[in-house]
């Protein structure tokens, strides 16, 4: 009993026509110890694009995210999900990064990025946010958005985990529920999968991507990240969206 997870980032076309690189680092996994429940992990960062260093930033996060659940996971007798991990998991990002831009004789916002997770094992889901993108998640009750993306205090700006009050605005929502269905996702598609509006899942948007995670065969899940990063740099959504694009998605498969 676990989920099937795929994830992939695609440079924008923004990007692409000055040579830039992607500034979107995303990493999705289930760790499975036979001893534990599964434990399903998603982080998404996008990297600042002002800031000199924001893609190496994004990728700093998801490295001190991963490094900090995986070292909670090994040692942890019982996993316990709450508002005081989160917090700590969030430090545990904004001291790799700013540890490294002090090595660098940089300021801390030359590697800024927002950072977005999701924590879950078959009893709990943890839900964290710093910045825009989002996260849908179904716990049996269909697809919600339970954050509201973060804009900034002028138009196209948002907040960013290396930001003085970044614990302060981080977002957090724990449900008492496995998460059925997940996707995570950089501000790239966000006006593709969310309805701005109303800030509720498009369901179409979704509906493909969780189909194919449910009836894949093992032959074919090597193939899924794959095609997801093709999505992400066709026509299709390059005609909607020039920012760098990421999505990851999980599926309790049982």
């Amino acid at each position: 009993m676990t989920w099937r997870v795929v994830a992939a980032s695609a440079v924008g076309t923004a990007h692409t026509a000055t040579g830039s690189a992607c500034q979107d680092s995303c990493f999705a996994q289930v760790e499975a110890d036979p001893a534990k429940p599964p434990l399903l992990t998603i982080f998404v960062a996008d990297g600042a694009g002002s800031a000199a260093h924001g893609g190496i930033g994004a990728e700093l996060a998801i490295e001190a995210a991963t490094a900090f659940v995986g070292e909670h996971y090994a040692h942890a007798g019982e996993y316990a999900l709450t508002d005081h991990w989160a917090v700590e998991c969030i430090q545990a990002v904004r001291a790799k990064i700013y540890a490294v831009a002090d090595q660098q004789g940089a300021k801390a916002r030359d590697y800024a990025c927002t950072f977005l997770g999701v924590v879950a094992t078959p009893f709990t889901t943890l839900l964290m946010q710093i910045g825009d993108g989002g996260i849908v998640v179904d716990v049996g009750n269909g697809l919600s958005v339970p954050i509201t993306p973060m804009a900034g205090e002028y138009a196209n700006m948002t907040n960013f985990a290396t930001d003085e009050n970044a614990i302060d605005v981080l977002a957090v929502v724990v449900l008492p529920a496995r998460p059925e269905k997940v996707a995570v996702f950089s501000d790239g598609i966000q006006r593709l999968a969310l309805n701005m509006v109303t800030n509720t899942a498009h369901v179409p948007f979704f509906t493909p991507f969780f189909t194919v995670l449910a009836t894949a065969t093992e032959a074919q899940e090597d193939h899924l990240q794959a095609e997801l990063a093709r999505f992400l740099n066709s026509q299709a959504v390059n005609e909607r969206t020039d920012d760098d694009k990421t999505l990851a998605l999980a599926y309790w498969v049982g």
